[in-house]
């Protein structure tokens, strides 16, 4: 509890500098707030009402703390291009992104840990050149080449799922799920290859460790002597690894949910910073950290559940 307690008084204040961080680059851009909603045709005394009324004309610190506050309470502002309330907007665009992010992670983990089981398994043979291969192929391509072979491929020339557009599962979960499962496979490729390779690197240390040569020498089956001893061990570090990558997946999936028109959170990101609207962007940015630091203080914290030899006394 007191290292649970110490890191979560260690997210805070880095969710606090973050938020500073964020505040003063937004606020330093080139543009006028109010010029962006009246627009420019309109008389200096409707601007000068409107900048009074948002508080514009207020010092910096009065503004930001005016903005910390509205966090606090839940409220975000109002977007500048959706004129819509921010927190509104975000939770739909979260769940839509959180679909894809969880189906990602599921199809890198599906596919990571039987190819880094193989390698680490059939080391310096045809099946671990095969495994390093693709998994060098999925770190090495980026994330919207993927994206485009899917579109091509998958959609255009096999039609079997849609290339863009987001459902909402409420109205049809199994149409929700085919329109964010592109999206997902192209996010989870490159994930993979990660995973893979962790999980290569992990079980090859362990494969070599003492207690593996004791469960052979008893007679143990070779499959049971890899799945429940050696991968047992080895998983803290992939775990560690889709931890991590659960909040960079919220950070670079503006290309990617951009690219199949998916309105989710890096679809609203990305709208906020074409049409430069100030708060959608402070609010979006400050979202996708929290969801970064969150994820890994989950990871730690799953730590002794995996391998109870961890300890944080």
């Amino acid at each position: 509890m007191r290292y649970f307690l110490n890191r979560l008084a260690l997210l805070l204040l880095t969710l606090l500098l973050i938020s500073i961080v964020t505040f003063v680059i937004t606020n330093i851009l080139p543009g006028d707030v109010a010029i962006m909603i009246l627009g420019t045709r309109s008389s200096p005394e409707k601007l000068a009402a409107l900048q009074n009324s948002l508080g514009l004309n207020d010092p910096l610190f009065v503004q930001y703390g005016n903005w910390v506050w509205g966090i606090l309470r839940g409220d975000f502002g109002i977007s500048l291009r959706f004129k819509e309330p921010i927190a509104d907007l975000m939770g739909q665009k979260i769940l839509a992104s959180g679909m894809v992010v969880l189906l990602s992670l599921m199809i890198a983990i599906i596919l990571a840990i039987p190819l880094g089981i193989i390698s680490a398994v059939r080391q310096n043979r045809w099946q671990d050149t095969v495994s390093s291969g693709v998994a060098l192929v999925g770190i090495s391509l980026p994330d919207f080449f993927w994206g485009i072979v899917l579109i091509l491929l998958v959609s255009r020339t096999l039609g079997w799922l849609p290339s863009s557009g987001y459902v909402s599962p409420a109205d049809d979960f199994w149409l929700a799920i085919k329109h964010s499962l592109l999206p997902a496979m192209a996010l989870g490729f490159s994930l993979m290859a990660q995973l893979a390779r962790m999980t290569r690197s992990a079980m090859l240390e362990v494969i070599s460790q003492d207690f593996i040569r004791v469960c052979r020498a008893k007679g143990l089956g070779e499959g049971n002597v890899i799945l429940r001893h050696a991968l047992r061990n080895a998983i803290a570090p992939v775990v560690t690894v889709a931890g991590l990558q659960l909040g960079y997946l919220f950070g670079s999936i503006i290309v990617v949910e951009t690219l199949f028109n998916y309105t989710g959170m890096g679809w609203l990101t990305y709208q906020a910073l074409l049409n430069r609207d100030i708060p959608l962007i402070q609010a979006t940015i400050f979202v996708i950290a929290t969801v970064f630091m969150f994820s890994n203080l989950a990871v730690d914290m799953i730590y002794t559940a995996l391998d109870p030899r961890i300890s944080y006394d």
